[in-house]
Order: structure tokens, then C-alpha cells, then sequence
């Protein structure tokens, strides 16, 4: 019986090896993302409920300007593995540092419009450019 034992822990191991080589880009860049939410310890955007006060990391996949109400609008789509929220400053243009691919870690209330999670004008602290020691 040992002998099953043992040779389930290389399979085991086996098994993540050959998972990780047989997944997409997306999965492993969403797997990754979860864990940095997990290790910050933020909500995962998927458990967050509308209303709820949360703070939230991850990955700005879009950048947009739209107007609200006749007032310009930064949009961003912020995604950490689970789910995407958007994130919006009213009355912005442009905020430096905020631009696709960018890591970010948002707090505010979460309120729903047009069927999406979204954080208006939320406080925010951009995290550093890739994975080394740089600073933002």
C-alpha cells in the first residue's frame, strides 16, 4: 500500500505540471491573479455583493472615456481571476498611470449599473509595472 502512496504524490504533481503546460495564457494569467488577490487580502470581485464596502486588486483590461449625464467619465475594466467589475472616475479624462494592463487595487462601495459590478470614483493605489522590484 505505501507504494500507492508514494506514486500518487509524483502523479499528483504530474497532474499540475501537465495542467498548467496544457492551459491557455488567460487561464494561467486569471489563475495568478487570484492568487495576488488572495495574498493581498482583498475580496475576490465575484463574492462581492451590491452595496458591499470592498477592496479589490487586479488587472485594468480596458480603458475608456464615456460620458455620464453629460459629464466626462474614465472608465476601466478591472478583472482578478474571478470576474470583472468596471471602475469609474466622474468628471476625469485621464488619471496617469491608469492605462490597460496596469495593476490596481481599488476600494469604494459597489453598486450595479447596467448589469455590472462597478466602483465609482474609488480610492486606488497602482501597483508596480511587472514582476520585479519596480516601482510604480
Amino acid at each position: 500500500m505505501s507504494g500507492d502512496i508514494r506514486s500518487d504524490q509524483p502523479q499528483g504533481r504530474f497532474r499540475r505540471m501537465l495542467n498548467r503546460l496544457t492551459s491557455s495564457t488567460e487561464e494561467l494569467e486569471a489563475e495568478e491573479l487570484r492568487q495576488d488577490t488572495a495574498e493581498s487580502g482583498c475580496t475576490p470581485i465575484a463574492s462581492c455583493g451590491d452595496r458591499e464596502v470592498v477592496t479589490v486588486a487586479g488587472t485594468l483590461r480596458t480603458v475608456t472615456i464615456r460620458p455620464r449625464a453629460g459629464v466626462p467619465a474614465l472608465e476601466a475594466e478591472l478583472f482578478d481571476g474571478s470576474d470583472a467589475l468596471d471602475v469609474v472616475w466622474l468628471g476625469r479624462r485621464s488619471i496617469v498611470g491608469i492605462e490597460p494592463g496596469r495593476r490596481l487595487i481599488a476600494s469604494g462601495r459597489v453598486s450595479h449599473a447596467r448589469g455590472r459590478r462597478v466602483l465609482f470614483n474609488p480610492r486606488y493605489e497602482l501597483r508596480p509595472v511587472g514582476h520585479g522590484s519596480e516601482s510604480a
